[in-house]
C-alpha cells in the first residue's frame, strides 16, 4: 500500500476533511450557556411501584398487586421475583372496586357474558361471546376474583391498556396476562388500590 501514490493521497485527503469537519460537528453538539431553559426529561415511566410488605403479610402463593391509578400490575411470584404489566382499568370510580381479594379460578379462552348492570347500560350487546372469539373482551385468559364479576385479564384490543376502559376489570395484553396466568396458581392474593 506504500508504493501505492493513489492510495495514500485518498488516506491523505480522507483524514483531511475528518480533520476539517471536526470542529464543526462538535461545534453543533455544544450547549449553549447563556439560555436558561428547564432541563426536560423524556421518557419516564408513570407506574408507582409499591412494596408487597407494604400490603400483605406474607408472599404465599405469590401476589397480584393493581395500581388503578399508575395503571400497572405488580406480580410477585412465590419465590419473591416481581414482574410489572400495563394495564387497563375501570372507565370509572363507580365500576372501580379496590380491596382485597384473590385468585379463584383460571380459565383459557374464557366465554364472557355482560353482568346485569352493563345489560341495563347496554341493552344492545350479545347475551354471550365464546372463548376464542376475537370480539370477546376477556381475550386469552382470565383470572377470576372472589368479586363477583371481576377478572384480571386479556384483551383482544389493545388500545384499551394504559387507559381507562374496562367495566370494572383489569386487562392486560393477551401475551402478558398468558405469562401471568401461567405463573399465578389458584390461591394467589390480590389487592387494587
Amino acid at each position: 500500500m506504500a508504493g501505492n501514490g493513489k492510495l495514500d493521497r485518498r488516506m491523505v485527503m480522507a483524514g483531511a476533511a475528518s480533520f476539517l469537519a471536526a470542529p464543526t460537528i462538535l461545534r453543533a453538539q455544544e450547549v449553549p450557556t447563556n439560555i436558561q431553559e428547564p432541563a426536560v426529561r423524556r421518557n419516564i415511566s408513570s407506574f408507582t411501584l409499591h412494596e408487597w410488605k407494604d400490603h400483605f403479610d406474607s408472599l404465599g402463593k405469590g401476589i397480584l398487586l393493581s395500581d388503578t391509578v399508575s395503571r400497572v400490575l405488580q406480580h410477585w411470584t412465590a419465590d419473591g421475583e416481581m414482574r410489572i404489566y400495563p394495564t387497563s382499568v375501570p372507565i370509572s370510580e363507580e365500576l372501580t372496586r379496590r380491596g382485597y381479594t384473590e385468585v379463584i379460578e383460571k380459565r383459557k379462552n374464557p366465554s364472557w357474558a355482560p353482568t346485569p348492570s352493563m345489560r341495563k347500560r347496554n341493552p344492545e350487546w350479545p347475551a354471550i361471546i365464546k372463548g376464542g372469539d376475537p370480539e370477546n373482551p376477556l381475550g386469552s385468559r382470565a383470572l377470576y376474583l372472589s368479586w363477583q364479576y371481576y377478572r384480571i385479564h386479556g384483551t383482544q384490543d389493545s388500545r384499551k391498556i394504559g387507559r381507562n376502559s374496562s367495566n370494572g376489570c383489569i386487562g392486560l395484553y393477551n401475551e402478558q396476562i398468558e405469562e401471568v396466568y401461567d405463573r399465578t396458581p389458584v390461591g394467589t392474593q390480590v389487592k387494587l388500590i
